[in-house]
């Protein structure tokens, strides 16, 4: 890994909820970053939730500190290929992850999440943490 991640949805919630070996983990890295894809699926947490400020606010100012990654016309690209891949191969994944794991390869990121199915799509740098 060459010191840059993108964060996966269920990296950024151990975060938050303090796991000490993500925070150890990000913290050696130099650069890290957001897919706005996972940034939609927090609010949505958020929304749904008992706690819709609270969270709303926690959200905001962990976005207001890192670098979110937008979708652009590259990125669909990226998103067919590998949809289309995917389906060749009989293996489609989540929607958003197709999405995610697109973001991360047209940045030349690894990919940091906790679902073994990101391991489908063929030159994505991943890691699990």
């Amino acid at each position: 890994m060459n010191g840059k991640c993108l964060l996966d949805t269920n990296i950024i919630l151990a975060l938050f909820a303090s796991e000490r070996s993500v925070m150890e983990r990000l913290e050696r890295l130099s650069e890290v970053f957001l897919p706005c894809i996972a940034v939609g699926e927090l609010f949505f947490g958020a929304y749904k939730s008992k706690r819709v400020e609270k969270n709303i606010r926690r959200i905001r100012e962990f976005i207001s500190a890192n670098t979110v990654l937008i979708c652009d016309s590259e990125t669909a690209s990226f998103y067919g290929q590998i949809k289309n891949r995917l389906r060749e191969k009989g293996k489609l994944i989540p929607e958003n992850d197709i999405w995610i794991s697109a973001i991360a390869l047209q940045n030349g990121i690894t990919l940091v999440s906790r679902d073994n199915h990101f391991k489908e799509v063929e030159t994505l740098e991943t890691q699990t943490w």
